[in-house]
């Protein structure tokens, strides 16, 4: 599986699942990136066609509508699709 990292402060373990072409999933990432903090992601529509099954299964715990993207927080939490306040307000409320 093909995650990629971002560096950044730490503010718990986030996990972006994406679609390469969705913009929605670009202003996550550009968001995350401008909070500055760390987190991991893969863009699903990028994996290799045997691991499709294993990664759908895995965003289909967090979000039963398959939809992106889908960011879960310290494997308790998830934000659906891009809701900037709802992510500024829970990572302001990370910070080290």
């Amino acid at each position: 599986m093909d995650i990629k990292h971002v560096e950044g402060r730490k503010a718990g373990k986030l996990m972006l699942y994406a679609i390469s072409t969705c913009p929605w999933c670009r202003k996550t990432k550009a968001l995350l990136d401008e909070l500055g903090v760390e987190y991991s992601y893969i863009d699903v529509d990028l994996v290799p066609e045997e691991e499709e099954d294993k990664i759908n299964q895995e965003v289909e715990r967090w979000n039963d509508r398959l939809s992106f993207p889908t960011l879960v927080i310290d494997d308790e939490e998830v934000i659906i699709g891009f809701q900037e306040e709802k992510i500024r307000q829970i990572l302001k409320g990370q910070k080290q």
